[in-house]
């Protein structure tokens, strides 16, 4: 009975379609069946082909497989299972079902044929992968061996996540982790490893912005730091990482700032290089101290310097060693003074050296000093006015500032420290071989930043010393990236002052009744100052030799008429001055060779333009109103 109900109770659900269409998937069941199973081989034959090639692709190359690779074999994946459930249906397949399961066949069959169709990539199958991190320019390690094989047995292993490298300014903290950087860029160990320059003083903001950079990340609109710590936890905490910190001085919050502390789950790590083993211990770091060179590792690294065929010239070889010593097995020192004898196989001359670097070290104590000593004989030997100032206007900036080639060049020619030359363009030719020689000497190093630009970076040591020994000889004020609030009040302001550096503070106002008195002042630089709106009328009264004033990146709406009286001002740079609505007449400015007014918010045409009979340099990039500006095209502004 049960045999003659069950057909016509399938008959009766078919009865609301078409019959014909029924029974052709029920006479056509076999003939679907094998095509489906071919089509299903077919696609899967092809799965094949791609993981076999992909094996070949990307693991020996270090490549990436394509987003739209993965989806296609995850739909493959996901037709195998559900083809496999229909084959279930066939194997059990009644006589009465199997119009019901070949219309289901069918249907298979179509979605299997396109998935097919879908996994031909005629673009490949791969991409590079995004680089681990940067590979730092940096010098071999000479010695240390030891304190190399500490960190990276630290790193290497699961014990120790957080780790501090510890020693004085210049003894080689920063060569030694940038040679482990680049070593572990091109391994597999971690996933990401990101640089970071930390300096004084701590800036959260800045640090949390430099991190995502090296994750290639960019963090929500608005400067707000708790918001972004969660943001950073977020992609670091998915990331297996190593994460060097380098020059750190105080100690911070790791939560603060949104770096998860490593575990051995996670398989991430942290380093950072610091002068004091304080702070890693406050911080709960493994401190791994790093000691000046022995005197023979000291003296191979000068002669890799300097040159090994010096020691071919007769009776220079007691006298090399004894320089060498009173570098104190500072490997900056050593490369520094290296750099600044090389060259030179006159013995009187060494012996003048050894005088010099004798006397000034031991006139001085404190450690600070002796290195600044050590340091000031390399500054001293370049025997070249020009280029020694160019050197010391690097340290009107903040510490670790990444000077490209030609900003600097332009910032040396505005303080005519470049002068004297027919044109721009063989100015600019001095500048390149100036900035060269710099770097030749190790006084200024050679690297990349986040955007793989070259740029020039001055050792903070070396900045230190210039600050503190040269600068004062100059009558240099450098306060750039203090995080000061509020500029020096009167007292503050030497009357012997030439040069005062206020830039990247936080500072919002100046007060009202501040006026300065420093009548040789010549430079004057309030940039990166993003809440400064406003100067009042009286501030640069006192001035009346400044030369080169930079505004840019502040928040600055207008300028004071006091502005108009400064007569010797020869730069006034204001770029991405945004707010900037009004320029008082510049008629009186007659020495005035540079305007830059890119990406300003000045939209008309400031009063007094046609009397800039210097004007040399004039920028509008980025400007809405040239047209208005035909009348002066006789000046050279790009």
């Amino acid at each position: 009975m049960e045999f003659i109900l069950e057909p016509i109770m399938e008959l009766v659900k078919c009865l609301g379609r078409s019959a014909c269409t029924y029974l052709d998937y029920h006479l056509k069941f076999d003939e679907a069946v094998i095509n489906l199973r071919r089509e299903w081989g077919a696609l899967n034959s092809r799965k094949d082909d791609i993981n076999l090639k992909l094996q070949t692709e990307v693991l020996p190359l270090g490549k990436e497989v394509k987003h739209e690779v993965q989806s296609w074999l995850g739909h493959v994946q996901e037709i195998n299972n559900e083809v496999q459930d229909i084959q279930g249906k066939i194997q059990k397949v009644k006589w009465y079902s199997r119009g019901r399961v070949g219309k289901l066949v069918c249907k298979k069959i179509e979605v299997v044929k396109n998935i097919h169709k879908q996994g031909s990539f005629p673009n490949g199958l791969v991409v590079d992968k995004p680089p681990r991190g940067i590979i730092m320019p940096t010098e071999n390690v000479v010695g240390e061996d030891s304190v190399k094989g500490k960190i990276w047995g630290y790193l290497i292993g699961n014990a120790v996540g957080m780790i501090g490298v510890c020693g004085i300014g210049g003894v080689g903290k920063t060569t030694i982790m940038k040679n482990i950087n680049n070593e572990l860029v091109k391994q597999t160990k971690f996933d990401k490893v990101i640089w970071v320059t930390v300096s004084y003083p701590l800036n959260v903001i800045k640090l949390q912005e430099n991190i995502a950079h090296g994750f290639a990340v960019e963090l929500p609109k608005g400067e707000d730091k708790e918001r972004w710590a969660a943001e950073l936890m977020s992609i670091m905490g998915r990331v297996r990482h190593l994460l060097i910190l380098d020059d750190v001085w105080e100690k911070f919050s790791l939560n603060e700032v949104g770096i998860p502390k490593p575990t051995i789950e996670s398989g991430s790590k942290i380093v950072f290089t610091c002068r004091s083993i304080d702070v890693c211990q406050k911080m709960g770091y493994e401190i791994v101290k790093v000691e000046p060179l022995s005197l023979q590792e000291s003296l191979n690294l000068f002669l890799d310097k300097v040159g090994r065929h010096i020691l071919e010239v007769p009776n220079l070889k007691g006298i090399l060693e004894l320089i060498v010593k009173e570098c104190g097995g500072l490997p900056l020192a050593i490369v520094v003074i290296a750099e600044s004898m090389k060259g030179e196989d006159d013995v009187e001359v060494w012996k003048n050296a050894l005088n010099e670097l004798q006397e000034r070290v031991k006139s001085v104590t404190g450690s600070d000093q002796k290195i600044f000593k050590r340091l000031r004989f390399s500054y001293d030997c370049l025997n070249n006015f020009e280029i020694q100032n160019c050197f010391v206007y690097c340290s009107l900036f903040p510490e670790d500032y990444p000077f490209e080639r030609e900003e600097l060049i332009e910032g040396w020619i505005d303080e005519r420290l470049i002068d004297g030359l027919a044109s721009r363009k063989a100015t600019y030719a001095k500048g390149h071989t100036f900035l060269n020689m710099l770097a030749k000497n190790c006084l200024l190093e050679k690297t990349v930043n986040w955007r793989h630009v070259d740029v020039f970076k001055m050792h903070d040591v070396l900045r230190d010393m210039a600050i503190k020994s040269i600068g004062p000889e100059f009558g240099y004020m450098v306060k750039a990236g203090m995080k000061l609030t509020e500029v020096p009040d009167e007292h503050g302001w030497g009357n012997d002052l030439k040069k005062v550096s206020l830039a990247e503070n936080n500072i919002s106002k100046i007060p009202l009744e501040l006026s300065p008195k420093c009548p040789p002042l010549s430079t004057l630089i309030l940039s990166n100052n993003p809440n400064l709106s406003e100067i009042p009328e009286s501030f640069f009264e006192g001035m009346p030799e400044l030369k080169v004033l930079d505004l840019s990146k502040t928040g600055i709406e207008a300028l004071p008429n006091s502005i108009s009286n400064l007569e010797k001002l020869s730069s006034l740079r204001l770029m991405w001055c945004m707010r900037l609505s009004f320029l008082p007449s510049l008629a009186k400015l007659r020495a005035l060779k540079k305007l830059n007014l890119c990406s300003s918010g000045i939209e008309v045409v400031p009063q007094g333009m046609e009397k800039l009979i210097s004007l040399e340099y004039l920028d509008l990039m980025e400007w809405d109103h040239k047209n208005l500006l035909q009348p002066f095209l006789k000046y050279s502004f790009f």
